[in-house]
């Protein structure tokens, strides 16, 4: 496995300031800005509050017309969740869908969830799916705003919308370092340092730091991460604070697969693997990924509670691989077909937005307005090189699984191979929440958004241009009583698409209408928060896998029309004195236009939940368990590609020592389930079998 370098503290935050002085004055010529925390009596335990970056309007889960689900820094170290792979797998009414061993699809109520956005700052993820690994190290919490969100960010999208709410300098000098091993020489280590710099804490700041290195239960599969994050506050004034940042993570992984292992021979008939280590990746093989985000934020507080934000962001993406595919193929004469590929890509992005909220009188009431603007830009750069020996040839599925597929010398280059295109956007948008009387809330606005990009995508015309496109959003709130509301929300789905169609052109932009609908509850003096929705969503043009075209682009998509409805049930909070629980229930059904099921890749039914408990007995040890469980999928073009329905389950225990020093243990697939990860594209690697990891902490 290659290193990636590890520096002292003191290094890197020295590098932290330089890198994030020289990124922001590089691209922007614009003001810094600051983060500010949550109000101090947040709830306790699982229970939270979205972060105010999360709705715009700074509403609670209760008065949020959707579904929202936060997961805090709590729940993220009791069950160990340190990739936003096993964050999003412990979220109720979210599918993960590892469709490789680093590039990962996420969905809610039936369709990709792109929207990844941090302290409530992004563009759609290019491709519309996650490349490597995001480490939760960075962050104090991460929200899901299940459903639509036109009003929310820059697009619609009827999925969920990911928010990062990133760690903030404190008042409080706090110091936290963890040490972790585990299954198949698993190791990691967590540092997090914050405090004043200043006698009077008007300069404050935060070091974070982790690294995690380990082989795999894959055959020759390996992978080490880097994670660093520096941020700096400064209270200008009384009313001002500027905050700057930097993050950087760094994924290199050895004996990365590109696909999984074909679940399908040529004639359509199951292939059965008998070992969860298969794999079809080469000893040569590899996928390197790092990202780069530097941020700026200045909020500051007028004299009647209004409060302005600008928020700037700059993030900058490369991966370097050498990849093997195989995949089934009747005209082949061992019946598979292999491809070897050098890929390289960067992408730079621009984010700026600014907004205004407080509140207003009308009526003799008052009410909640926000409002503001945002410009995002960003531009990729792809090359792709193939060698002879390895390029569409057949292979041998037992010798890819062996491993002994020879390197190839790369001597295919050619400009169908390459991309260079800009993608851009820019909205206005208005959100108020109006109390229309003691009871009963109307949360209304729109956004309108313009997008256009330009550029050649292997080979075909990346060409956008939409402008003025609006995006109304409506919901009403009513409280039956203090411990219970009934809401109802709805809003049109617009979201630009990238993907080519099956003539090598951009897919026009996916459009329809979404409803939502439920009761919110907030029990046994408000420790407990619990939510009932039912969900409709109609969309035209939703970009559908229709093969692979090296000569129009690689993948093809076509825009199909599905209708999505369903339920979602969740709790999170204090069951009992010392019980912390989150999790929930999802059921989903999708059409096609012919009204027969589609997307059958994504279950159909789901339960997810996460509990702990500190022993009454002995204070210092909690104890806790996880259960996942889902439905049967099947490929939608091969009913042989399925995974019939499977429980995961979980089980932590842990120890303070004393006020400074704990102890944990976490297991994993305690029942050593064999199952498929996904079997969205017919292939798919085994998911993780029975792993045990150990870890001990110091805090300050």
């Amino acid at each position: 496995m290659r290193k990636i370098f590890t520096l002292p503290t003191s290094a890197l935050t020295l590098i932290a300031l330089g890198v994030l002085n020289s990124a922001v004055a590089d691209t922007l010529d614009l003001p810094s800005t600051s983060i500010t925390g949550d109000s101090e009596d947040a709830p306790q335990g699982y229970q939270a509050r979205p972060n105010a970056s999360t709705t715009r309007l700074n509403l609670t889960a209760g008065q949020t017309p959707q579904g929202v689900t936060s997961i805090k820094r709590e729940q993220l170290d009791d069950f160990k969740l340190n990739s936003i792979r096993d964050v999003l797998d412990s979220t109720p009414g979210v599918n993960v869908q590892k469709i490789e061993t680093d590039r990962t699809y996420f969905t809610a109520r039936g369709f990709d969830i792109t929207n990844f956005q941090y302290d409530g700052m992004g563009m759609p993820l290019n491709g519309g799916l996650l490349v490597g690994d995001i480490d939760t190290a960075p962050y104090e919490q991460v929200d899901i705003l299940h459903g639509a969100n036109g009003l929310m960010t820059g697009s619609g999208n009827p999925s969920a919308t990911v928010n990062f709410v990133r760690k903030r300098p404190t008042y409080d000098t706090e110091a936290k370092v963890s040490v972790s091993a585990g299954s198949w020489d698993k190791r990691r280590v967590d540092l997090d340092v914050s405090g004043p710099l200043t006698d009077s804490g008007n300069v404050r700041g935060r070091v974070i730091y982790a690294n995690e290195v380990g082989n795999s239960y894959l055959d020759r599969y390996s992978r080490e991460k880097n994670i660093f994050s520096g941020l700096l506050a400064f209270d200008l004034t009384d009313n001002d604070t500027l905050t700057l940042g930097i993050e950087d993570q760094k994924t290199n992984a050895n004996g990365a697969s590109w696909g999984a292992l074909p679940l399908t021979d040529a004639s359509g008939k199951a292939l059965h693997y008998s070992s969860t280590r298969s794999s079809i990746a080469q000893p040569w093989v590899y996928w390197d990924v790092h990202t780069t985000r530097a941020f700026a934020e200045w909020q500051h507080s007028f004299a009647n509670d209004w409060k302005s934000t600008l928020t700037l962001t700059a993030m900058e993406h490369r991966e370097d691989t050498n990849m093997f595919y195989v995949y089934g193929n009747s005209g082949s004469a061992t019946g598979f077909t292999g491809l070897a590929s050098n890929y390289k890509d960067k992408t730079r992005e621009l984010d700026g937005d600014i907004s205004f909220s407080g509140p207003f009188t009308l009526g003799g009431r008052e009410h909640q307005l926000t409002f503001g603007a945002n410009v995002a830009r960003s531009r990729t750069q792809e090359t792709s090189l193939y060698g002879t020996s390895s390029y569409y040839t057949d292979v041998s599925l037992q010798d890819a699984l062996n491993g002994v597929i020879p390197k190839p010398t790369y001597n295919i280059a050619n400009a169908a191979d390459t991309s260079n295109y800009t993608d851009r956007q820019k909205s206005v948008y208005a959100g108020a929440r109006f109390s229309l009387t003691d009871d009963l809330h109307l949360i209304t606005g729109a956004r309108m958004l313009s997008a256009d990009s330009d550029g050649e995508n292997y080979g075909s015309a990346r060409d956008v241009s939409i402008h003025g496109k609006v995006t109304p959003y409506a919901g009403v709130v009513y409280d039956l009583t203090p411990h219970y509301s009934l809401y109802a929300s709805y809003t049109e789905i617009f979201n630009p698409q990238y993907y080519l169609n099956t003539q090598g052109k951009v897919i026009d932009p996916l459009e329809g209408k979404s409803y939502e609908a439920g009761i919110k509850g907030h029990l046994l003096d408000n420790k407990l928060d619990v939510s009932a929705a039912v969900f409709h969503t109609k969309q035209d043009n939703v970009a559908t896998y229709a093969g692979f075209n090296p000569a129009l682009g690689g993948y093809l998509y076509d825009g199909m029309s599905y209708k999505s409805n369903g339920i979602e049930l969740e709790a999170s909070g204090e069951l009992a004195p010392g019980l912390q629980i989150s999790g929930g229930y999802t059921y989903v059904y999708i059409t096609d236009a012919d009204n027969d099921r589609g997307r059958k890749f994504i279950p159909r039914n789901a339960l997810t939940s996460s509990m702990t408990y500190k022993l009454p007995m002995a204070p210092k040890v909690k104890v806790g368990g996880s259960l996942k469980w889902q439905s049967k999928i099947e490929n939608d073009a091969a009913a042989a590609a399925n995974q019939a329905a499977y429980a995961l389950v979980g089980l932590m225990a842990s120890y303070d020592i004393d006020p400074h020093w704990s102890t944990q243990l976490n297991l994993d697939n305690l029942t050593n389930q064999k199952y498929l990860q996904s079997v969205r594209y017919g292939q798919s690697n085994y998911g993780d079998p029975r792993n045990l990891t150990a870890s001990v902490s110091w805090k300050f």
